[in-house]
Formats: structure tokens, sequence, C-alpha cells
């Protein structure tokens, strides 16, 4: 959803106004107010999506469990969930994933106080009936050109995970899995998880 705010008043300072659609910025990005939605920037467009529903959040939580008992005791990285703030170098975009992985080997490089800077290693979305378009077009565009290596696009209404891989400058399909079947990672030689763990069902 392309957001339309107003503009607002902070205590002590002078009113700030929104910037139009196309030019914001980072700095325009911190002003944004915390108040549940979830506001990213794609393109220099503001987009915002209301807070996620019990499905999604028990779909995401699911997951993230999973890649932190895989990656932790092996020392291979970071895993976080949103909210966090992504900053994407190319195209001026600052994303809110639903869970990503960061390598241990990349880790001075991308983590920093304010959240992310530069392409995690490997990013989750779990589609919302507000979302699914921008994940599945928009995101998926801005993940391929700023190098994101691995991309799991999970849809928990139908229990379907698609993971797609970096080969070369371009994402490939690398498996479509539904429930019933098991989901693996590439770049996390040896990470799988059934279907049925990451949407619930029996």
């Amino acid at each position: 959803m392309i957001a339309q705010l107003k503009p607002q008043t902070a205590r002590a300072e002078p009113a700030w106004t929104p910037p139009a659609q196309g030019k914001w910025t980072d700095a325009d990005f911190v002003k944004l107010p915390e108040d549940g939605w979830r506001y990213e920037i794609l393109r220099g467009e503001l987009f915002m999506a209301p807070p996620p529903g019990e499905r999604h959040q028990f779909t995401s939580s699911n997951l993230l469990v999973a890649l932190m008992n895989f990656v932790k005791p092996r020392k291979l990285g970071r895993v976080y969930t949103a909210p966090l703030g992504v900053r994407l170098p190319r195209a001026g975009a600052i994303v809110q994933p639903d869970v990503v992985f960061v390598a241990a080997a990349r880790a001075a490089e991308v983590i920093a106080e304010e959240g992310l800077r530069g392409a995690p290693d490997l990013i989750v979305e779990i589609l919302s009936p507000s979302n699914w378009l921008t994940d599945r077009r928009d995101k998926f565009q801005l993940y391929q050109e700023n190098g994101v290596r691995e991309y799991w696009i999970v849809e928990p209404q139908l229990c379907v995970a698609e993971v797609f891989v970096l080969r070369g400058n371009q994402f490939t399909l690398l498996g479509r899995w539904s429930a019933g079947e098991i989901a693996r990672s590439e770049i996390l030689a040896g990470f799988e998880i059934a279907l049925n763990e990451i949407c619930g069902g029996e």
C-alpha cells in the first residue's frame, strides 16, 4: 500500500512535511511515527502496511526459530526478524523483511546500530493480503538488484514456500514446496524444514 501521510508537528520542533512520492530518503524515514504500521521506502516511494495478522506471525515465528536453531550453534551468522530497517544501497530502499540472515563473514560490513546497511544473505517474506504484490514484484526486483543471495516467499494460506537463489545477477527458482514436502536452503547447506512445520499443519 502506498502511504498517504499528513504533516505532523513534533514537540518543540518545526512541523515536518512529508516529501512527495519518489522523493523519500533515509532522513525522512527516521521521522516516521512508531504507530504500529510497517513503513518501507522502495525507489523513493513510501509504502505502508498494517500490523500483520496471527497466521502471518505464526508462520514467521516458526521459520525464525528453525533458522536460529540451525544458524546459532554452527556460528554461521545472525538471524533477525521485523521490525528492523534494512537499508539497501541501490534504488534508495529501506525495507523491513519478515526474517533475514547475515553470514558471519559479512557481519562487520552489514550490521549497524540503526539496523542493516547492505544486502542480507537471505531474506524471507511472508505474504499477507496487503503486501503480496509488493513482495512478489517490487521487492523481488529490488532484492535481485542488490545481490541478496537467497529469497524465500512463503504463502501461509496455501502453505507454500518458493525459494529463489541468485545466479549471476538473476534470481532462479531453486524449488517450490507445499504441505507435506520439505523446503531447503542452498546458502545454508543442510538447512531443511517441512512446510507443515512452517505453517503449523499436521
